[in-house]
């Protein structure tokens, strides 16, 4: 089995390799990576799954003046990381492309992220209370909606356009020449003048151009990638629709969840909330398809369903790169935060791991809803359970002692499914080390071997 999947994915994740764009986007996405894994340690803590903990430190008040409580404040790590991610990605993939295009890569990264800026609409929208009435309003603002997932798929092209320009005009000549004996940072401050103006004037008449049509750049594309979605509903083959979606979106870097949950959450909010009418009233009737079926049965372990991942990657990997990955990742794994797989081994824009990727979950929505259907499990009341909870645990407190099995079962078959195909990475690491460590020793000076017959 390994043989063929190394046979036929190979020579793709070698094209891949050689290919100057998708290698930037990889390479890109690894400056966010240390950054979620530590934003991913304060995640757990300000959501660990016991009530009586997220109550406490909610009640622990830091600040008396704004009411900010010790809860609030371990969420700002995870805020300071996941909600303004796009950031890094937009930095990181400038910096990659501009190392591909043998340009300054510095001044074209900064340039690529204020181009992003230019085009971002400074409207951020909410509520006020006039009198007893809730009224929108609109201020001026950053939102974070769009430097956070939301506009990471803008930010891959705005990264890739602005140090297209930027290294056309630097190698075309049209730069600022400084005289002999001025400071080298300076000479590159005022060399990148002219491609850096060039590259906002562009930017500036596309944000000018979409400003006459009453629209933006960020809008477009995010509307863009919701429209496949928009007619979901209350079905199996929807929530294996969208969940495809979802898993595409990630292995191009793109947060699937806040793309699909845009559209599909409001969905499975409201069949939760039929459902807890349905058991506590008897008032309509029970949705096999809701939010904590999708919590907990579809992507326990976040997306992917990436805990079975790491539990093959520590029970039969033998390269460091993976077992000290899988480490790291396995307690933020066990409650359900992933971001370190996504970005470390990495998942995405791996060819090798796209097929588990998708699979994995999409066989846990399938046999998860057969099982309810047929009355195996009993279907989730839609009582909110935390999105932390580890599996096993989740899933005897949204069924019984049947949805525990089948979550057990669900993790076992990941495991089985993601195994040839991390065994592949593994070996294609675990050959990357060895060499490494013959090329060290190559070039390490042995005293007792040095003869002044060779001089």
């Amino acid at each position: 089995m390994t043989e063929k999947i190394e046979k036929y994915l190979m020579p793709l994740a070698e094209a891949i390799g050689r290919n100057k764009y998708l290698v930037s986007v990889r390479d890109g996405f690894l400056l966010s990576t240390p950054l979620l894994i530590a934003g991913s340690i304060f995640l757990l803590i300000a959501n660990f799954p016991i009530p009586a903990w997220t109550n406490w430190i909610g009640s622990i008040v830091v600040n008396k003046t704004t009411g900010l409580t010790l809860g609030a404040l371990l969420e700002k790590p995870s805020a300071a990381t996941f909600s303004i991610m796009a950031i890094f990605a937009v930095m990181g993939i400038a910096y990659s492309f501009a190392r591909e295009m043998k340009t300054d890569k510095l001044f074209a990264s900064a340039t690529a992220l204020m181009s992003w800026f230019l085009l971002m609409p400074y409207v951020v929208e909410g509520t006020a209370t006039i009198g007893k009435k809730q009224v929108p309003v609109k201020l001026s603002g950053i939102p974070t909606g769009w430097v956070g997932a939301k506009g990471i798929f803008l930010g891959i092209i705005v990264a890739f356009l602005s140090v297209h320009i930027y290294s056309y005009v630097e190698k075309k000549g049209w730069t600022i020449k400084m005289p002999k004996g001025v400071p080298p940072t300076v000479v590159q401050s005022f060399s990148a003048l002219i491609p850096a103006t060039l590259v906002m004037t562009f930017f500036f008449l596309i944000n000018l151009l979409l400003g006459f049509l009453g629209t933006d750049a960020f809008t477009i594309i995010f509307t863009f990638l919701q429209t496949p979605l928009l007619n979901l509903g209350d079905t199996l083959g929807a929530m294996v629709t969208a969940y495809i979606f979802l898993h595409i979106f990630w292995f191009f870097g793109i947060n699937g969840g806040s793309v699909v949950g845009a559209v599909f959450n409001p969905i499975l909010q409201t069949l939760s909330a039929e459902n807890i009418a349905y058991f506590t009233k008897g008032i309509g009737s029970a949705h096999i398809i809701n939010q904590q079926f999708q919590d907990l049965f579809a992507t326990f372990g976040g997306c992917g369903s990436t805990i079975s991942l790491i539990i093959a990657m520590l029970a039969f990997c033998k390269s460091k790169r993976v077992t000290e990955l899988g480490k790291l990742a396995l307690i933020p794994g066990i409650f359900g935060i992933n971001e370190p797989i996504v970005f470390g081994i990495p998942i995405v824009l791996n060819p090798t791991l796209i097929i588990p990727f998708i699979l994995v979950p999409t066989l846990n929505i399938i046999i998860s809803y057969l099982a309810m259907a047929a009355k195996i499990v009993p279907v989730c009341s839609g009582i909110a359970i935390p999105w932390t909870t580890p599996p096993i645990i989740s899933g005897f407190l949204a069924t019984n002692w049947a949805g525990a099995v089948l979550q057990l079962l669900l993790i076992i078959m990941g495991v089985f499914i993601y195994l040839p195909f991390i065994k592949v990475i593994d070996k294609q690491y675990t050959k990357e080390e060895i060499e490494a460590s013959n090329q060290k020793e190559e070039d390490s000076i042995d005293l007792d071997n040095i003869s002044f017959d060779d001089l």
